[in-house]
């Protein structure tokens, strides 16, 4: 055999010819919706007719407290109950319903708590007495308790992870629009025809939007449906309970809608009173401020993106907390403009941690949202009496002094936050 045959026979044998590797599978794209993309147009304005709906049917009696406490002869701490009996069905109910989106789909959990909720708020006018309409108020926020917690999974399943933030933002956007326009709506309607003929109009607004809605809305295409099973849902709520991070955010929501809750609810009252002595329609078109409320939470992707979440939290309380002060001045302007920063505040606060909550549950989104409303509507419901009680043992001060220790926690919250994720970070690089 010739010398080159056998060199090239032993180099075959030890280097035997490897086959070519295959070439690597390109990435699925990502199905999911994102701004200019198919259905996402028809998807944000649907939900935020939901928002609209929502909100104002939740906080359609909230302006017309001074109203209602004339009718029955009760005291704003009473009267106040049409509004914590709202928040707190939802509060209560808002867990229970986003199992049942679990298992039956987003979309028809939130069409059947609009269609409740505005057949309710058709109910709503002809209560005969303070105890009935308290009552039904209170269904009526159980009814709502569907939409919340469901939307932000909705969004968490069908949007892709940068345009999440935004799109949530959308949705709270909703929210503050139809807070502000049941309000101002409410308002002079009732300067003309009373506070039943105005909670009315705000029924067949929102039966508008439950139609807009359900009509507007995509179908699912990334939903799984998941089990009913009491056992399933305890282990996904105590793994959310005992995540740090979830409780955080938890306390954060409630604390900044305890806020939120006990300034609007009492403002009209202040505002009947000397110096100010407005009537009913003007007090009602204070509510515009929640225009405000509409851009701080629709750009709160942008503020995280500069800031960063906790940065952003920190800006949101800092809003919130001069706002407080400001609107203690004897000068409508500048109650005017603490009601601006006030609202500012709040819905850039609420759009962040919400959306945090999102992007930090891994499993049972729809749950980790569920216990955040939870949270928020709490605090909605406590800052609804709490303040309303705190105005009447001293006044504005006393309503003011409720609304800035809530900023102190969300505060403190966030540092205890910024400590947790620096002592992490010093672990990852030990």
């Amino acid at each position: 055999m010739p010398a080159s045959t056998e060199a090239s026979t032993r180099v075959g044998a030890a280097s035997p010819v490897s086959a070519p590797e295959a070439p690597e599978a390109p990435a699925a794209p990502d199905s999911r919706m994102a701004p200019g993309g198919p259905g996402y147009r028809r998807m944000s304005f649907a939900l935020f007719l939901a928002g609209v709906a929502t909100f104002a049917l939740l906080y359609s009696t909230q302006a017309l407290l001074p109203l209602i406490s004339g009718e029955f002869g009760v005291a704003a701490s009473e009267a106040s109950w049409t509004v914590a009996a709202a928040t707190g069905g939802l509060a209560l109910f808002v867990l229970p319903m986003s199992a049942l989106s679990e298992r039956f789909g987003r979309r028809t959990v939130m069409t059947a708590s609009l269609a409740v909720a505005v057949t309710v708020g058709l109910l709503v006018p002809f209560a005969p007495s303070l105890p009935v309409l308290v009552a039904l108020r209170a269904v009526q926020g159980a009814a709502l308790a569907g939409l919340p917690a469901s939307a932000t999974a909705y969004l968490a399943e069908e949007v892709r992870p940068k345009a999440l933030v935004t799109a949530i933002g959308l949705f709270v956007a909703g929210n503050s629009v139809g807070g502000m326009s049941g309000r101002v709506i409410t308002g002079w309607v009732a300067q003309e025809w009373g506070w039943r003929v105005a909670v009315g109009v705000i029924g067949a607004i929102a039966v508008a939007c439950a139609v807009a809605f359900r009509l507007l809305l995509p179908a699912p295409t990334h939903f799984t449906a998941g089990s009913l099973r009491p056992r399933v849902l305890l282990g996904t709520v105590r793994a959310h309970l005992s995540n740090p991070l979830l409780c955080r955010l938890y306390a954060i929501g409630a604390l900044f809608m305890t806020v939120f809750g006990g300034v609007y609810t009492v403002i009209g009252y202040r505002l009947t009173e000397a110096p100010f002595s407005l009537p009913q329609g003007i007090i009602g078109s204070i509510f515009l401020v929640y225009l405000v409320g509409t851009v701080s939470a629709s750009t709160a992707g942008r503020l995280v993106g500069r800031l960063g979440r906790r940065g952003a939290l920190y800006a949101a309380g800092g809003t919130t907390a001069t706002g407080l002060v400001l609107s203690l001045a004897g000068s409508l302007p500048l109650v005017l403009l603490g009601l601006v920063l006030i609202t500012g505040g709040f819905f850039a606060g609420h759009a962040v941690a919400s959306s945090a909550v999102s992007k930090t549950a891994t499993h049972g989104r729809a749950q980790a949202s569920a216990l955040y409303q939870s949270a928020y509507y709490i605090g909605s419901s406590a800052g609804s009496t709490v303040g309303a009680l705190a105005f009447h043992a001293g006044g504005w001060a006393g309503t003011v002094t409720v609304g800035l220790l809530a900023v102190l926690g969300v505060v403190s919250i966030t540092v205890l936050g910024t400590r947790a994720a620096r002592a992490q970070q010093r672990l990852a690089t030990a």
